[in-house]
């Protein structure tokens, strides 16, 4: 009786065991389960956006390479660029011209560019090429506007040589209007982020007659979405004010390119942020141009 009284006993002891151990079991899985697809969710949150806040103050306005230079927009002092080199200083640019850019200086940017254009030139057969004008500073301007009076000549700050980022670019074989040099160049020169600055037809916008040898550097994709638009510089500038937003791809790199009012705060967000250039237009405002 005592036996069979343990017996029934352990057996009840092992159902409560049984029935105890089962849920508990379960819940330890249910728990891991559980764990797992917290996991997969935190995993699926996109990253943290990292936005950079910046303030577009008024001086910004004047800096840069799209400044719109002309009768009604001259630059400041503070607005020519801070690096201004001797042609002869690029040393492709001094084999190929000598001497005779000796005392002519652009942005080194800008020349670099230009003996990027001038190699692509030669490799076309292009060999007649001369440089007549560069970098002129705010005394010489207003030494030249003395002498060749207001027909020939702009005041100290209204003409685009005064920044440091316009060439004039000849031949020595003919006018460049008629030389293979002047239509190559226009036709090229954007490739290199150069604009033909006063181009035909286009007087009217410009204030300024149709002057094949002038050459502005703006950069790139600018020269593109100008050439492909045939926006001079004005009507450029234009063109952003009132579409705020323009894309487009060179090359197989995509840009986006905004303009932004000075009392605007400018944000910037990751991981366009490590890739962006800004550039004042002269006028009310600044133009972004981010790289993707």
């Amino acid at each position: 009786m005592k036996k069979w009284l343990f017996l029934a006993i352990l057996s009840l002891s092992i159902g409560v065991v049984f029935i105890y151990s089962t849920p508990l079991l379960h819940k330890n899985r249910g728990t891991q389960s559980e764990t797992k697809v917290v996991s997969n969710m935190i995993l699926r949150e996109p990253p943290v956006k990292k936005i950079q806040t910046i303030d577009i103050n008024e001086d910004q306005i004047y800096l840069g390479d799209l400044l719109l230079v002309n009768n009604t927009f001259p630059i400041k002092h503070g607005s020519i660029k801070e690096d201004i080199v001797p042609l002869s200083s690029i040393e492709g640019l001094e084999k190929q011209f000598g001497t005779s850019i000796h005392s002519i200086s652009l942005s080194n940017e800008a020349g670099l560019e230009f003996l990027k254009m001038m190699e692509a030139a030669k490799m076309d057969g292009l060999l007649h090429f001369s440089v007549n004008s560069g970098f002129r500073g705010f005394e010489e301007q207003a030494n030249l506007y003395k002498e060749m009076g207001a027909a020939y000549a702009l005041p100290p700050g209204y003409s685009e040589h005064n920044q440091g980022l316009a060439i004039d670019v000849g031949s020595t074989l003919m006018k460049m209007e008629h030389a293979p040099e002047g239509k190559w160049m226009a036709e090229h020169a954007w490739d290199y982020g150069f604009i033909l600055r006063y181009p035909k037809g286009k007087s009217d916008i410009t204030g300024i007659e149709y002057e094949p040898w002038h050459f502005r550097y703006v950069g790139l994709p600018h020269s593109v979405i100008m050439k492909e638009n045939n926006f001079v510089l004005e009507e450029y500038i234009q063109y952003l004010k009132d579409h705020k937003t323009v894309s487009t791809t060179v090359d197989g790199t995509e840009y986006f390119v905004t303009y932004h009012p000075v009392t605007e705060k400018l944000e910037l967000v990751e991981p366009i942020l490590s890739q962006y250039e800004i550039s004042g237009n002269n006028v009310d405002g600044v133009i972004v141009t981010r790289f993707k």
